[in-house]
């Protein structure tokens, strides 16, 4: 499929997982080509980054479960500060483990997943509709219920896929992108590159293909496509482009040149990487 074919399959008001970490990994190929649509209103479930950023800027987040919303070396990403600041949106903000045991529950079609994770914190303060349920054996502990994080639909972003929907990670962490797709009814998976399934195995080991077939809807090869995050081995983030966006995102007239060069609303992502290369040689 294209970015655009996967993202013509959303809806406004779904509930849509994105795969990767904070500013590593991440889908935005698809990103980018959500924020090209007219989907909105959407519940956004991530271990958040630029992704959040940039559906907060453009005003399609309606709620967002997330355990935080970070560029890494840059600790707090600025426009999620920003939109967090004048209430645009719902927050979830859970522990990292209750995130992750989250979408275990989904994964597993269950309703929620014991965890000890969040007691004794102001997670329980500031989530007042999280639960907590007794041991029904001896030692009668109480633990918190997490609620399965179920999805509509997941994007995620890999090193090498195939047309089976086979997603394979070459970097040090698979980031929980398998756990995305299975908690989803629909997955779509971006690879910087799509190759024959005899290809994945033939240097790298099988416990690499981190995403099944059986749960991903459609493939999508995007060299590149999850600039300016990382995508290990095959490129690093982008730190000066990354800089470029965070100074830019603390100004509405910055932004606003920034979006029109990189993120016209009638643009493509060819347009937008011919840009990328256009201003790294501008900064040489």
């Amino acid at each position: 499929m294209t970015a655009e074919e996967a993202v013509a399959r959303l809806d406004s008001g779904m509930t849509v997982g994105i795969g990767g970490w904070g500013s590593r990994r991440k889908p935005m190929a698809l990103v980018r080509a959500l924020l090209r649509s007219p989907v909105t209103d959407l519940t956004v479930v991530a271990y958040g980054g630029p992704d959040v950023g940039l559906l907060a800027a453009a005003g399609k987040i309606r709620k967002l479960v997330a355990a935080f919303v970070t560029l890494d070396s840059i600790p707090l990403e600025p426009h999620f500060r920003a939109a967090r600041e004048r209430g645009a949106f719902e927050l979830m903000e859970i522990d990292e483990a209750m995130f992750m045991w989250g979408l275990h529950a989904a994964a597993n079609r269950l309703p929620f997943l014991p965890v000890r994770a969040g007691l004794g914190s102001d997670v329980m303060r500031v989530n007042p509709g999280l639960r907590t349920v007794t041991s029904p054996y001896e030692d009668g502990e109480e633990l918190v219920a997490v609620p399965a994080l179920r999805l509509d639909a997941a994007l995620v972003h890999v090193n090498r896929a195939d047309r089976l929907g086979n997603g394979q990670y070459l970097g040090p962490d698979p980031y929980f992108d398998d756990l995305f797709c299975e908690a989803a009814d629909t997955a779509y998976v971006s690879c910087e590159r799509l190759v024959e399934t005899a290809e994945l195995t033939a240097d790298a080991a099988p416990q690499t293909l981190l995403v099944k077939r059986h749960s991903v809807t459609g493939v999508i090869e995007t060299p590149n496509g999850a600039h300016f995050t990382s995508c290990a081995p095959d490129h690093p983030r982008d730190e000066p482009f990354q800089k470029a966006y965070a100074t830019a995102a603390a100004d509405a007239g910055a932004w606003a040149v920034f979006a029109e060069r990189f993120l016209p609303p009638h643009g493509t992502e060819k347009d937008y990487q011919c840009a990328v290369r256009t201003w790294h040689e501008e900064q040489r």
